[in-house]
């Protein structure tokens, strides 16, 4: 642990589950499970979107409290060996929502931009090779909230993977006092899910111009959750 105290933080290994992390992830996966039970499921895919694969889903940070049911409930019924893997943050935080992940059967990938993030991209391009899909929330971990981070345009660009925009509304929730305005969703409310046009990022792309695709990437996911206003 003291060499780990002198490693710069961007190197250092992500934080593995102890007993407190593995006891929330498990409680929260729980919860989640009844949580979801109450509510009533809308999916609307205009674009037929979900019929590529593998594909890179993205969704808002503040819209995370649903995704996996959204992954099993919807997606995995267009094949019967879809497999997911999403990243997860190497912090704490991270180790107690990877229990969760692993809980639905999805595989989580530990890195983000500021820690272990060639080794998470490195790993990322591996699941997309390896067939899975992934799901990223581009303005996660810590924000600005619904702008979308360089990242995910960079990992379609070098696999050739699509990426597809997700995003859902609420009939009724709360929102936490968090940089994101995490969203609880109320039991026995309605979920409208909207999935986007898959977006197809060129090979060859400049960094003024990966700029421009994740704004726009940003405007479409907004524009889907606000689908149904």
């Amino acid at each position: 642990m003291a060499l780990a105290s002198h490693t710069p933080k961007h190197l250092r290994p992500a934080h593995d589950p102890g007993l407190t992390e593995n006891l929330v992830g498990s409680t929260a996966a729980w919860l989640a499970r009844a949580l979801a039970c109450t509510i009533r499921f809308e999916f609307h895919d205009p674009f037929n979107s979900v019929a590529f694969q593998p594909a890179i889903f993205c969704i808002w940070h503040d819209r995370l409290a649903l995704c996996l049911e959204i992954f099993t409930r919807y997606i995995v019924h267009h094949g019967d060996q879809r497999r997911l893997a999403a990243l997860v943050s190497a912090s704490r935080d991270g180790a107690m929502l990877s229990v969760l992940l692993k809980s639905y059967g999805v595989e989580p990938v530990r890195g983000s931009s500021s820690r272990r993030g060639f080794q998470a991209m490195k790993a990322l391009i591996g699941k997309l090779d390896q067939g899975r899909d992934l799901a990223l929330t581009p303005d996660g971990p810590r924000g600005p909230r619904h702008q979308a981070h360089h990242g995910i345009i960079t990992l379609s660009q070098l696999t050739g993977r699509p990426i597809i925009p997700v995003s859902y509304r609420l009939s009724r929730y709360t929102s936490l006092s968090t940089w994101d305005l995490f969203q609880i969703p109320h039991p026995f409310g309605s979920c409208k899910v909207h999935f986007g046009e898959a977006i197809h990022v060129e090979r060859k792309l400049e960094a003024s111009q990966r700029a421009e695709v994740a704004e726009a990437l940003g405007r479409e996911m907004n524009r889907l959750g606000m689908e149904g206003d």
